[in-house]
């Protein structure tokens, strides 16, 4: 039985990975800011197997509050999984005109992020094992004009995994770097987004289960926009500033 702390559980992609997880009797620990969509989650888990459920309102961006919702978690003993799937799509043109949305979204999208992974990582190294996972972006690979204050928070999340990997690695834990292109969600519901290119949560989910399981450092998803963000990563900058992206 694993043992599964998700952090922005109701959050579509998270709610469909945890969804594959009860399904073959996981233990859960599910926190988010709504406490009805919470209990929804949780009733929707249970019904498909989950062994055990507990749940912990929390509004990330309150660093103060991470630690009650680790001791928590120690009701289900170790952890074997943490996926942290909580964050905002900003505005891009509402952030150009405001410092202080970039600074806000930015605490969402990284700062939070950082400190959840910063506390889970101890955790990690005292047991000797276990999973580490946070949704990030294929938006964080390169700042395109269209969303950078998003995206460099997605960055900074990225690189901040790269480092924690690497002092993970000698205690047994993995970090999984988790990058989806367009998906159908409330987040994106207001988009006019290319439809060939955008994906339903239930599809990808078995991708980024199957890659925390496995211990895969970077996964992104669906998986062509691996080839995609491989050619706009290595466009020359003379050429990239004069695109729209």
């Amino acid at each position: 039985m694993k043992r599964i702390l998700i952090i922005g559980a109701t959050s579509a992609i998270a709610a469909e990975c945890a969804r594959l997880w009860a399904a073959k009797g996981a233990a859960f620990m599910l926190a988010g800011r709504n406490a009805d969509k919470l209990a929804a989650v949780a009733d929707d888990l249970r019904v498909r197997g989950a062994a055990q459920l507990h749940t912990f309102q929390l509004d990330a961006d309150d660093v103060s509050r991470h630690a009650a919702l680790l001791a928590a978690t120690q009701q289900l003993g170790d952890i074997d999984i943490a996926l942290i799937a909580h964050g905002v799509l900003p505005d891009q043109a509402a952030c150009e005109a405001d410092p202080a949305l970039v600074v806000a979204q930015f605490t969402t999208n990284a700062t939070s992020q950082l400190a959840l992974l910063t506390a889970l990582a101890t955790v990690f190294e005292k047991q000797q094992h276990g999973a580490l996972a946070v949704i990030t972006s294929v938006a964080g690979d390169r700042g395109r004009p269209t969303n950078y204050a998003y995206g460099s928070a997605k960055a900074a999340v990225s690189a901040f995994c790269e480092g924690l990997r690497a002092r993970l690695f000698k205690s047994h834990v993995s970090v999984t770097d988790i990058r989806p292109g367009f998906i159908a969600t409330p987040m994106t519901a207001h988009l006019q987004l290319p439809a060939a290119l955008v994906a339903q949560p239930a599809d990808i989910a078995p991708r980024i289960v199957a890659a925390i399981e496995r211990g895969t450092d970077v996964v992104y998803t669906p998986a062509f926009w691996w080839l995609i963000l491989f050619v706009v990563r290595y466009l020359p900058g003379f050429i990239f500033k004069r695109m729209k992206l």
